[in-house]
């Protein structure tokens, strides 16, 4: 299996994914060889860790999927530019995965690779092992530009990635469909496979216990803080909110880089003043913000699945998700609404606010549901996978 992050050195869903479905299928007897670029201090003792960052002599690779300059050749075109950090260092950690192979050869019946920024290595290592290739998409290039301008070599490793893969597994309907559409990838190749959670709700101390007691509600914004994620519309349906309902806290969990653009649209319209930025948040003070907050809100432009939901109901949150995500397909005790439509998504919230019963049936209906969805859950269908492979 290679991935990109994994807990706590992560900076969104995909580490999480990636961790527990790897401890499902390690529970159901997959044994697991992890491949992370780079050594990091993590400890697990359901996968075999493994970093390519390694001292070795790098030997020089037949495959056609490790450079640059042979990428260049595989994509012909005025457009093909020197690549950006994070793809030479995707192509950086094709070009270690020779020696771990060696290593792994005997061991190995399934490949199953986590993203773009894992297809080079993921196609190399198809080519030394001869083995079946999984892909598990957990973004593509169209979600995290919101529809526009992809970057063009980002889009063909995508696209290169799902031409040799065996078997490609999307987190959601939306996204298969997308990965059809915009990549010609037939469709009886691809899977979805929804993400899941095992987490339970913990007793935790309070947050935000001064405006609590003052008598105001909290919404929250938990996220990286771009495009995909649909901050702008957020705030504009925040201007609405606090126009009918003015005892209210907006919080924003996350970092990135339309964080500037939140504050200067907040400040526009004269509501910063209602705002509270709390930067990256993880583990434990993250389930005490969803704790604290009376409404979670996932406005994305377009979200593959969105993990955080699931972390919001366990933590016993009504969730506002928007109808372009992954989650919403699947996830039925929750208010759901289009991205772009701001005065529904205001009135949601405002209904939430007003209405304690509405709160108390989103949470309850909502806890129940959740612990169905579990990452057992979506092992299953993986191990389903492998075996019509191997």
């Amino acid at each position: 299996m290679l991935g990109w992050e994994l807990p706590p050195f992560n900076s969104g869903g995909l580490g999480e994914a990636c961790l527990g479905l790897s401890r499902a299928l390690s529970k159901k007897g997959v044994s697991i060889n992890f491949v992370l670029p780079k050594r990091l201090n993590i400890n697990l003792d359901f996968i075999n860790l493994i970093f390519a960052d390694v001292d070795e002599k790098i030997g020089k690779l037949a495959s056609c999927y490790t450079t640059c300059i042979s990428w260049s050749k595989i994509f012909p075109s005025e457009s093909f530019s020197p690549p950006q950090n994070y793809v030479k260092s995707a192509f950086r950690f094709a070009e270690k995965i020779e020696l771990i192979i060696k290593n792994l050869k005997d061991e190995v019946d399934i490949i199953h690779a986590h993203d773009w920024m894992t297809f080079p290595a993921a196609m190399s290592a198809k080519d030394i092992l001869g083995k079946p290739l999984v892909i598990h998409v957990h973004s593509t290039e169209f979600d995290r530009t919101g529809g526009n301008c992809p970057n063009p070599q980002v889009y063909g490793i995508e696209k290169k990635g799902f031409e040799k893969a065996d078997r490609i597994l999307p987190v959601g309907g939306f996204m298969k469909s997308m990965i059809v559409e915009k990549y010609g990838i037939s469709q009886d190749k691809v899977k979805v496979i929804y993400n899941g959670i095992d987490q339970v709700k913990k007793d935790l101390p309070p947050a935000l216990t001064v405006f609590k007691q003052l008598g105001y509600k909290v919404v929250l914004y938990l996220g990286r803080i771009t495009l995909q994620k649909g901050p702008d519309y957020f705030v504009r349906a925040a201007k609405r909110v606090s126009d009918f309902y003015p005892k209210v806290i907006f919080v924003v969990a996350g970092s990135g880089d339309m964080q500037d653009f939140m504050v200067s649209e907040a400040a526009k319209l004269e509501i910063l003043d209602k705002f509270i930025f709390t930067g990256f948040l993880r583990g434990d003070e993250k389930d005490r913000i969803f704790q604290a907050a009376d409404l979670y809100v996932m406005p994305s432009v377009s979200e593959p699945f969105g993990i955080a939901a699931l972390e919001a109901v366990v933590n016993g949150t009504p969730v506002l998700i928007s109808k372009q995500s992954g989650v919403s397909e699947i996830l039925k005790n929750a208010l759901k609404v289009d991205f772009w439509d701001i005065d529904e998504m205001a009135n949601k919230i405002i209904s939430v606010l007003k209405y304690g019963s509405l709160k108390r049936d989103l949470s309850k209906e909502g806890s129940k549901e959740v612990t169905f969805l579990t990452w057992s859950r979506s092992a299953d269908e993986v191990l389903n996978v492998y075996e019509q492979l191997v």
